[in-house]
């Protein structure tokens, strides 16, 4: 049994696909962009964009700034940071744009979040809180109503 060439590229951009995500995760609060991205994997940035998307049903920009504002809701629990501090912290360079951002997620502004869920996970294991506090992709959350499942 051989495979075709058409499966094997599609093996190798998907193996590609996993670097760039795996590099937002680790570095996610450094300064990235799509066109860096997609350099460190021999791609063109449209095309990383695409296949980024067809693979896992949002872009690459998107996938970042979840990323961003799932470790920007762990500080805000903690409460020991500003929420402008957080921004900065998380690798947003925009205060309006995190904002924006954050409550198309979590359903609520930074601030708010910082104020109701400061005690809201106190003596849980931070896995668990973790999961439990997940924002939602792709402006699935009500606003006003906080999605914790």
């Amino acid at each position: 049994m051989t495979s075709r060439p058409d499966d094997v590229q599609r093996l190798r951009d998907l193996a590609r696909l996993r670097r760039v995500r795996d590099r937002m995760d680790r570095e996610y609060a450094q300064p990235l962009d799509v066109e860096a991205l997609a350099q460190g994997v021999g791609m063109s940035a449209g095309h990383l964009s695409r296949q980024f998307r067809a693979a896992y049903g949002e872009s690459p920009y998107a996938y970042l700034m979840t990323r961003r504002i799932e470790r920007a809701m762990t500080l805000l629990r903690h409460g020991e940071l500003s929420v402008t501090e957080v921004c900065f912290e998380v690798g947003c360079s925009s205060l309006g744009t995190f904002s924006t951002r954050f409550t198309e997620l979590v359903g609520m502004s930074p601030s708010v979040y910082k104020a109701e869920q400061a005690q809201a996970t106190a003596g849980m294991p931070s896995c668990v809180a973790r999961q439990v506090t997940r924002p939602i992709r792709n402006r699935e959350a009500k606003a006003g109503e906080p999605q914790l499942d």
